[in-house]
């Protein structure tokens, strides 16, 4: 995600709309500012009773979201669960809560817990809680929520970017939807007639949304394995500059009525081709019928290390260091994001278009079982990219968003500007890794 906060409906697209790859500490949706919390929902009963949990979400935007979380809750028998549906900046006041006894118990964040949550002992270990199940978790979206070993969230449910087309425009042109950026790009060129731009990424080019996946592109990544900076290398030069190419070429939309997150510059016939959500498939669907198709962000054919990419994120359910209740905190988590899936089916598709983070549930959600959803339920599982990993901060993402935004709209230099950001990066690596 890049700094460039998009004013998106507050629901489960928020984590993939900052653009850019980074879902870091802080840049996520704001959702909640209220932070404390009922007394009764944060000790244990006395006399016997069942230990009183507080779990938190924030306010999700799709109808029925809240009503199901407080059913799921209300069937747990082994505890007290007091569900907190928490508008406003949700990020801020759930972080800061964690410092204090008013927190909640069990609680969602996205992409799992930050880097400073984790060093700062403020989360608990939750890899006993997943368990043997791990395997059966989308890769990418655990990896990212997983440091030193550890798994520190379980994830919930997962929304995902990709590239979404118009069968009719691209058979009128006789264009097949491309495999490698240079075929995008000649493509674009081939599908702009009158008033229709071959490609929209955003009203921005791109700058604030298509970084991350410019860089898998081009085989490379924020980071190496190894946490140390990850594009200081002449392929990132390439895969950025030909953003920037892009740009300038005449073959993107630019200023829609609506952005990126939004289908209806696809919908309306003002691009042939739209870096979108999964989110969007359902007014696509009614708008179009069976004229689009999807496919994932190509890779960049110069590079041997190229790749297909989309980007995935998922909300993951956590614990609090300080909740009262650990064992029985996580003793929830685990029922209801690991043993109880047909309510993980649920939350991923009966509000919503979504993605269960579990693979074996996908051939059981009946809304991804055939077309362009079925392609992008796999697509995730076979290319799903964290947006970012855990050790690129917020403060690295900022200099990332400055960096994108002088390369693609000013035309600056793309080696001396990720020079910039590696300088910002470095600092913050040794900080957060010490």
């Amino acid at each position: 995600m890049s700094g460039n906060v998009v004013n998106a409906p507050l629901d489960r697209r928020r984590l993939l709309t900052l653009g850019g790859g980074a879902v870091a500490a802080g840049l996520l949706a704001a959702c909640g500012s209220n932070t404390g919390r009922t007394t009764s929902s944060s000790t244990s009963g006395s006399g016997g009773a069942k230990p009183a949990l507080a779990q938190w979400y924030h306010q999700y935007g799709e109808a029925g979201t809240q009503q199901a979380v407080e059913g799921y809750a209300k069937a747990y028998t082994a505890a007290t669960v007091t569900v907190t549906w928490k508008p406003g900046d949700y990020d801020q006041s759930t972080a800061a809560s964690l410092l204090t006894g008013s927190g909640p118990d069990v609680f969602e964040y996205g992409n799992g817990p930050t880097i400073d949550m984790i060093k700062g002992q403020q989360v608990v270990d939750m890899t006993d809680a997943i368990g043997a199940a791990a395997s059966d978790y989308n890769d990418a979206v655990l990896k990212r929520m997983t440091y030193d070993g550890k798994i520190w969230a379980i994830p919930q449910v997962i929304d995902m970017q990709l590239l979404v087309y118009r069968k009719s425009m691209l058979d009128k042109a006789g264009v097949t939807p491309p495999e490698t950026i240079e075929d995008l790009r000649t493509a674009a060129a081939a599908l702009t007639k009158d008033k229709v731009k071959g490609l929209f990424l955003g009203n921005d080019g791109g700058a604030g949304l298509m970084g991350g996946p410019m860089l898998w592109a081009a085989g490379l990544d924020f980071l190496k394995d190894d946490n140390t900076f990850g594009f200081d290398d002449d392929a990132a030069v390439t895969s950025l500059g030909t953003l920037r190419e892009l740009f300038t070429s005449k073959h993107l939309l630019l200023g829609a009525p609506a952005d990126w997150f939004d289908a209806s510059a696809l919908t309306q016939g003002l691009t042939a081709m739209q870096f979108t959500g999964l989110w969007t498939f359902p007014d696509i669907k009614k708008a179009l019928g069976d004229d689009f198709g999807c496919i994932p962000w190509p890779k960049l054919g110069s590079a041997s290390a190229g790749k297909k990419s989309v980007p995935v994120g998922a909300y993951g359910s956590c614990v609090s260091a300080k909740s009262k209740n650990v064992d029985a905190a996580k003793a929830f988590a685990k029922w209801l994001w690991v043993d109880q899936t047909d309510k993980q089916l649920d939350f991923a598709t009966a509000y919503g278009f979504h993605i269960p983070s579990r693979k074996a549930l996908l051939a059981k959600a009946t809304t991804l079982q055939s077309g362009p959803a079925k392609d992008a339920a796999q697509y995730a599982v076979d290319f799903g990219h964290a947006q970012s990993p855990l050790l690129w901060t917020p403060k690295c993402q900022t200099a990332f968003g400055d960096m994108m935004s002088k390369i693609v709209k000013d035309g600056a230099d793309p080696k001396a500007q990720i020079a910039t950001v590696k300088a910002v990066a470095q600092a913050e690596l040794k900080r957060v890794a010490g």
